[in-house]
């Protein structure tokens, strides 16, 4: 798949599928952290993405290479902070965090990329966005909080929640420094190079965690789990991330973070058959008038 074809695609449907597949992620990364180690799922999650890509960017990716050393730590710091920063940071808050207190602490993700976009790439934010955001991050907290606003209260932080965090900042750099990329390593080449640079990052520790933790068990469980997480959240998500960050900027792209938790209950009704209450619809609508708000003049 080339940058070409996702052209096609409008940049906000890319990002609505982006999300849908990393709400995915999220909650299977919580439901099987008492099965599979968090590093190991990390590496294999991303080892298996770039053997499923390689043959497809091999090409492009030799083409770039007079790019790729010209802006070698830029290539080396994407694949640093996206691909074995982020994740593995995510999964490590996910073994001793709850998912509900890793939705709230990723909702301050669109914050801080306006933030770092601001003090970095001098890209200027609009009142409408920061009232787009307000307002989404408001129904992130309805759904969280089930319209009762003492349950904030009552949440416990606790070392998870502190990698989820650093996740957060990782993953607003990341998102940041993408709109630095010269047009030429722009679509599979900065694929294609991030992510086999960010599995040999994450290797020695992935190796660490076996030998110091716990093995990577080969269960069906795991199996189908890495199979999901290497297509789904890693090179599908990715690839429409990066496409829609370019055409739209930080500001607009990061906004659309809000829709996790609207996803992860559709995904919850829909498989788990759980029932949607009247705080998740209203959620939910404030989450996309967020959206209509921050996007309005390109929509």
């Amino acid at each position: 798949m080339q940058t070409s074809f996702l052209d096609r695609f409008s940049p906000y449907l890319l990002l609505v599928l982006t999300i849908l597949f990393w709400a995915g992620n999220f909650n299977l990364a919580r439901a099987i952290h008492a099965d599979v180690p968090p590093l190991g799922l990390s590496f294999w999650r991303w080892a298996v993405a770039a053997l499923l890509l390689l043959p497809f960017a091999w090409g492009s990716m030799r083409a770039a290479l007079p790019l790729v050393r010209e802006h070698w730590r830029l290539v080396l710091a994407l694949a640093v902070l996206g691909i074995a920063g982020f994740n593995s940071l995510v999964y490590v808050g996910l073994q001793t965090t709850t998912a509900t207190n890793g939705v709230l602490l990723q909702s301050v993700t669109p914050i801080t990329m306006i933030l770092l976009a601001g003090l970095v790439l001098q890209e200027k934010s609009t009142l409408a966005q920061w009232l787009g955001i307000g307002v989404s991050l408001v129904g992130v907290l309805v759904i969280i909080t089930k319209a009762d606003w003492q349950v904030l209260q009552q949440l416990a932080f606790n070392r998870g929640d502190m990698w989820i965090v650093l996740a957060t900042l990782d993953w607003s750099l990341y998102t940041v420094l993408l709109r630095k990329l010269p047009e030429g390593l722009k679509g599979m080449p900065i694929l294609g190079f991030s992510i086999t640079l960010g599995a040999l990052a994450i290797l020695p520790l992935y190796v660490y965690e076996s030998v110091t933790f716990q093995t990577m068990p080969v269960t069906e469980v795991s199996l189908a789990s890495i199979a999901y997480v290497a297509v789904f959240p890693s090179l599908l998500s990715y690839m429409f991330w990066n496409h829609a960050t370019q055409k739209l900027g930080v500001s607009r792209t990061g906004q659309f973070s809000h829709l996790m938790p609207v996803f992860g209950i559709l995904l919850a009704t829909l498989l788990l058959g759980e029932r949607l209450q009247f705080y998740h619809v209203a959620g939910m609508i404030l989450v996309v008038v967020g959206l209509v708000l921050t996007n309005r003049k390109r929509i």
